[in-house]
């Protein structure tokens, strides 16, 4: 199992290697969610990316986030819950809600 501080270390290296770089937070739960609080998932400008947030199609959403939050440089607040209507198109069926918070790294 990945420890939360592999991914925070990841993204020091990518950055130290040059490379443009945001985390993505869980930051809130609610109900049945698959990552607890504090998970992390650091994304590339390249669309790569370690960790987890959620699983399925959500982290997919939270990937194309981040690379809009590195092109535009402002942080971003997600949010995933069955009662969204956007919920089951990224995967989050399992009946909770998460917030993720995506973060340029400076």
């Amino acid at each position: 199992m990945t420890q939360l501080h592999d991914e925070l270390t990841i993204a020091q290296e990518w950055v130290a290697a040059g490379k443009n770089v945001a985390i993505a937070t869980v930051i809130e739960t609610w109900g049945s969610a698959p990552r607890p609080v504090g998970s992390h998932l650091v994304i590339d400008a390249d669309g790569n990316f370690e960790g987890s947030v959620s699983g399925g199609c959500v982290e997919g959403a939270v990937v194309a986030e981040a690379l809009d939050v590195l092109s535009s440089g402002s942080p971003n607040m997600l949010e995933f819950g069955v009662a969204d209507e956007t919920a089951f198109e990224v995967g989050l069926s399992c009946g909770g809600n998460i917030r993720v918070y995506v973060e340029p790294v400076v």
